[in-house]
């Protein structure tokens, strides 16, 4: 029996991290398109027509059919089918749902008399917004699918390992992700913005065609990861024996099980922390580049980019740090109290700080520190969840709390581009941008270089706001596991 445990795959070192890299890749390029659009947000408007509540609504696109339910169908599905049919399903769903977005801003879709209806209701989104939405919903499905995949397989293959490391190093792989799509995004553009080979909209459409790519590279890497776990499958049934089908019987998922999740208050505590903290995080994401811009006396699309990317730095250095010390000494809870605190002096800095020193160092500083933020949280929060969900329900729990998330990823987009647009529609001088960018365009012009100076004091105190809250259901969970000894403030490893 110890030379069968010692042959098993998931025992190698190699063997295990191997696995971990190509499922974290997977979700590295994932990443990448999720904000392939993001450093660009400003030139969106002189090239597809689309300003600030067109792309907020575009933004939310990725969590819709998630927050309809998918994301629960998605949970169910990984339970009952595993971690290998759930993920080539995941990325497929990624590929497809980018292809969509790719046709959707290209200039020959335009002409087509599926854009000009498209064009002919909902008149304020143009067509191309429209579709490339269609395809962000789709790839939305996969990538949060992919999220909850990616923490089971995890969570099966480090358990009574460095689960907390594992996650995390998955995580710093992820973050990397966004570092270099806010790197590469606007070298794209500008490298294809005189090129023929996309037509109009060329540098956008390049960058989008670029992640695309990329999707397609993670799909395989995937399926060379189901190769591996198909082995450590059959051994973990030699090794099982005869019992291995019994206990399978017996431990089989069955959706009456999802009461136990609904009816726990941890896991509601965790999934109500989870929603408030991102909703600070990934749709400040997706306007962090132009409020650089905004925020730093006009500075070029490329150089606040190149500010912003040192954001997931922070956390992809730190991150992997943070849960070997989480598998050793624990203080999960802890944690997830010093990052919403984190959260919080971050945006009231860019609120008011930054655009009354102008100062580069200020904003560099700032990024980095939210970069440490986005290190504490995550590191201590999903490592969390296999403590008070059994391992049966868990990828119906990882789901669940996606889906909680999706909420207020979805909503938290449009709210931001909406109120963007409303607090600056009396502003002369983005009434003035506003019409340069129209002119330069009808007259076939370059406007990149326009720049819309939106003043971005409301958004950012919405998003301190969605930190306050954070902060307090945090300073409960620690009071709650203190109260109910869940093991959050103690090591994963025993």
């Amino acid at each position: 029996m110890a030379e069968k445990i010692q042959q098993l795959l998931n025992e190698s070192k190699t063997a295990r991290w191997t696995a971990l890299i190509l499922i974290a890749l997977m979700m590295f390029f994932g990443y990448m398109f999720v904000d392939v659009m993001a450093p660009i947000k400003s030139v969106l408007w002189g090239e597809l027509g689309w300003d600030s509540g067109t792309y907020g609504t575009y933004r939310a696109a990725e969590y819709f059919l998630n927050v309809c339910g998918f994301l629960i169908i998605a949970g169910i599905i990984l339970d009952k089918m595993g971690i290998r049919f759930t993920g080539l399903l995941s990325a497929s769903l990624m590929v497809i749902g980018a292809v969509i977005k790719f046709v959707g801003i290209s200039e020959w879709f335009q002409d087509t008399s599926f854009c000009l209806w498209l064009n002919s209701w909902w008149v304020s989104m143009p067509g191309s917004a429209k579709m490339a939405s269609l395809g962000f919903m789709i790839f939305g499905c996969g990538c949060e699918m992919a999220g909850t995949t990616v923490s089971k397989a995890i969570a099966k293959w480090f358990k009574g390992k460095e689960m907390a490391m594992a996650m995390g190093v998955e995580m710093a792989i992820a973050r990397v992700g966004v570092f270099s799509i806010f790197s590469l995004s606007p070298m794209i553009h500008d490298a294809f913005v005189n090129s023929t080979l996309f037509g109009h909209n060329r540098g956008v459409v390049a960058a989008v065609a670029f992640g695309m790519v990329l999707l397609i590279i993670g799909l395989i890497f995937f399926g060379v990861f189901c190769v591996m776990d198909k082995k450590f499958d059959r051994q973990l049934a030699e090794l099982n024996g005869s019992d291995a089908e019994k206990e399978e019987s017996e431990e089989e998922f069955q959706v009456k099980d999802l009461k136990t999740i609904l009816g726990s208050l941890s896991f509601w505590v965790v999934a109500l922390l989870c929603v408030l903290y991102y909703s600070a995080i990934f749709p400040f994401q997706a306007y962090g580049a132009e409020m650089l811009q905004c925020n730093l006396n006009g500075i070029s699309a490329r150089e606040a980019s190149n500010i912003f990317r040192w954001f997931p730095i922070g956390a992809a250095i730190i991150t992997p740090f943070l849960g070997s010390y989480l598998d050793r000494k624990g203080k999960g809870a802890t944690m997830l109290i010093f990052g919403a605190m984190l959260l919080i002096v971050c945006h009231l800095v860019f609120a008011f700080l930054l655009p009354a020193t102008d100062s580069k160092f200020i904003a560099y500083a700032s990024i980095v520190v939210l970069g440490i933020s986005f290190a504490l949280v995550p590191a201590a929060l999903w490592p969390s969840v296999p403590k008070i969900i059994n391992e049966k329900v868990l990828g119906s729990a990882y789901c669940l709390i996606f889906w909680v998330q999706n909420i207020g990823l979805c909503f938290v987009p449009m709210i931001i581009g909406n109120v963007l647009e409303n607090v600056n529609a009396a502003d002369p001088a983005v009434i003035e941008a506003k019409r340069q960018v129209a002119e330069a365009t009808a007259q076939h012009l370059d406007t990149d270089s326009i720049l819309i100076p939106y003043d971005y004091t409301v958004p950012l105190i919405i998003f301190a706001c969605f930190g306050v809250a954070a902060l307090l259901i945090a300073i409960y969970l620690k009071a709650l596991d203190k109260k109910r000894h869940l093991g959050l403030e103690e090591p994963n490893i025993k």
